[in-house]
């Protein structure tokens, strides 16, 4: 019998998934900076806000030293030993110390070894300007990582994405890149306990006729208020929130470009060699429509609110892209 739904945050959705998992397979484990405490944004709390160590214990939930590669190298052998470990990196900035480990080693694994070793992981490793923090800070790496042969890439943009896709991913068998964004914690929403959200399937958050625009994470946020003007002043935008990065939903996107006959990809990373990109050119490859993306400059991401401005893709700039998109 389905489960009704709750309000949970982003960060209980998440947590919420992690404790199902946790009490349905013994194997899976997590293991990162500051998790006893409940991590650094509460992800590792119950939705009543107790710690998920004090329901696991510290053998499964487990605290580490301040090293990204020994967390990752350790979780690697975890994984190759049969457990399905969940890796905590609080922030895809800091993953870069580790990057060895996911590219060499988890990411390449399974192919070099002709699938005698698997390595089931979770990397979370959450993306975006977070308000005040710079450049260190403040990054979206996710075209780095669907780069790469071997990973999975997801970037849930809500509460029910983020414990469906979690779910998928710790079922995956594969290594997962998953990408929360920093400042959708305490973002509230509808969430159906153990309902799985498959991979590779994207949503469609907003039905229009005039332009596709297709977008992820936090920045599904910003295309939603920039529909709402367009509406406003004629134009119908049809949202599709891709959700997973690799593999993502080439036949949604080309189902939707049919319809509207042009495409705007929109997303808070740099817009050089973006995953926009990758998306563009797939399009303008399988059909003839219009297409453009959108996505931050090439600067680092300021301290000062105002530097800290010019790298957010905010909804007057996708309302400006769309119409010079629609007018062409």
């Amino acid at each position: 019998m389905a489960m009704s739904a709750v309000q949970l945050t982003y960060a209980q959705a998440a947590a919420l998934a992690l404790s199902q998992a946790m009490d349905t397979n013994p194997h899976v484990i997590a293991l990162g900076e500051d998790l006893g405490r409940g991590g650094v944004f509460g992800q590792y709390r119950d939705a009543d806000g107790a710690p998920l160590v004090q329901r696991f214990g510290p053998q499964r939930i487990i605290d580490t030293p301040i090293s990204e590669s020994t967390i990752v190298g350790a979780a690697v052998g975890m994984a190759l030993a049969g457990c399905t470990p969940v890796v905590e990196l609080r922030v895809v900035d800091f993953a870069l110390c580790a990057i060895d480990e996911v590219v060499n080693q988890a990411a390449k694994n399974r192919y070099m070894f002709g699938g005698q070793g698997r390595v089931p992981m979770v990397l979370r490793m959450p993306i975006g300007i977070w308000s005040s923090s710079a450049a260190q800070h403040s990054q979206s790496l996710e075209a780095w990582f669907a780069h790469i042969p071997g990973l999975v890439v997801v970037a849930p943009a809500t509460a029910a994405d983020n414990h469906g896709l979690l779910l998928a991913a710790l079922a995956s068998g594969d290594p997962v890149v998953y990408m929360e964004h920093k400042e959708l914690w305490g973002t509230p929403g509808a969430v159906t306990p153990g309902e799985v959200v498959p991979l590779g399937q994207a949503r469609v958050a907003r039905q229009g006729s005039d332009v596709t625009i297709v977008s992820w994470s936090r920045q599904l946020q910003a295309c939603e208020q920039a529909a709402g003007q367009l509406a406003a002043q004629g134009v119908q935008a049809e949202i599709i929130d891709l959700r997973t990065l690799w593999p993502w939903d080439k036949d949604a996107v080309l189902r939707s470009v049919a319809k509207t006959g042009r495409l705007l990809v929109v997303h808070e990373a740099i817009q050089v060699a973006g995953f926009g990109a990758e998306i563009v050119a797939t399009v303008a490859e399988w059909s003839n429509a219009k297409v453009a993306r959108l996505g931050a400059p090439r600067i680092p991401v300021g301290y000062a609110p105002t530097l800290e401005a010019e790298a957010r893709v905010e909804a007057e700039k996708i309302v400006a892209a769309t119409h010079k998109l629609v007018g062409q």
